[in-house]
C-alpha cells in the first residue's frame, strides 16, 4: 500500500461538520501514527421519535489493519443527564479479516449502480439462525432438533446513490476492492 490518505481523510471528517475533534481523536488514537491506504467515512441521520440523531462511521485501511470508528450523540439519561457522544474504535490486524462480501444493486433497465452494501466478517460477531428440524412425512411428529446457519456478521455497510450520493457508493465499492487485494496479500 503506497497511498497515504490520511490527511484527506481528517480533511473530510474536519469538514463533515459532525463532532470533527471528537471523532478526529477516536480515529487518530486508533490509527497509532500507521498511514490510511483507503477509507470510507458515512455520516447519517437517524429519526427517533421526534428527535433527529446523528452518527458517523469511518473506515480506515492502513497497511497492517481495518480501523473502524463510530459516533454516535445520545439525549441525557440515567447516567449522564446531558446530551453527550459516543465513540467507539475498533482495529482489526488484516491477517484477521476472514470475508468481504460486496453486493451491488445495480437497476435492470439502467443498469446503473444503486446501492452498494459491504460486510467484513473477522470472527467478533456471529448470527445463529435456527428453526426446527423436519423430516419428508408430513404426519411425522417427532422432535427433529433444530437445523440452522452461524453466519459472520462483523461489521456491514450499505450506501445508496439516492441518499449518500453516487460518489459515495463508488467509494465503498473502491475501498471493498482494496480491502480485499489487502487481505489477499497484494495491493489494488
Amino acid at each position: 500500500m503506497t497511498t497515504d490518505d490520511t490527511k484527506a481523510l481528517f480533511d473530510e471528517v474536519s469538514t463533515s461538520g459532525y463532532y470533527p475533534e471528537i471523532v478526529a481523536e477516536g480515529l487518530s488514537d486508533a490509527l497509532a501514527g500507521e498511514p490510511v491506504a483507503a477509507y470510507v467515512l458515512h455520516h447519517e441521520p437517524t429519526f427517533d421519535h421526534d428527535e433527529i440523531r446523528r452518527h458517523m462511521t469511518v473506515l480506515a485501511l492502513t497497511p497492517s489493519r481495518l480501523v473502524l470508528v463510530h459516533t454516535d450523540e445520545h439525549p441525557g439519561d440515567d447516567l449522564l443527564p446531558k446530551p453527550y457522544t459516543s465513540t467507539t474504535s475498533e482495529a482489526v490486524a488484516l491477517a484477521q479479516v476472514r470475508s468481504v462480501v460486496v453486493t451491488r444493486m445495480v437497476t435492470s433497465k439502467s443498469k446503473q449502480l444503486e446501492e452498494a452494501l459491504m460486510t467484513v466478517g473477522w470472527g467478533a460477531v456471529s448470527r445463529v439462525d435456527l428453526e426446527p428440524a423436519r423430516c419428508a412425512d408430513p404426519e411425522c411428529d417427532a422432535d427433529h432438533g433444530y437445523t440452522g446457519s452461524l453466519t459472520g456478521d462483523d461489521f456491514s455497510l450499505r450506501l445508496a446513490a439516492a441518499a449518500d450520493g453516487g460518489t459515495a457508493v463508488e467509494r465503498l465499492l473502491g475501498f471493498a476492492r482494496t480491502l480485499s487485494a489487502a487481505t489477499a496479500g497484494r495491493t489494488a
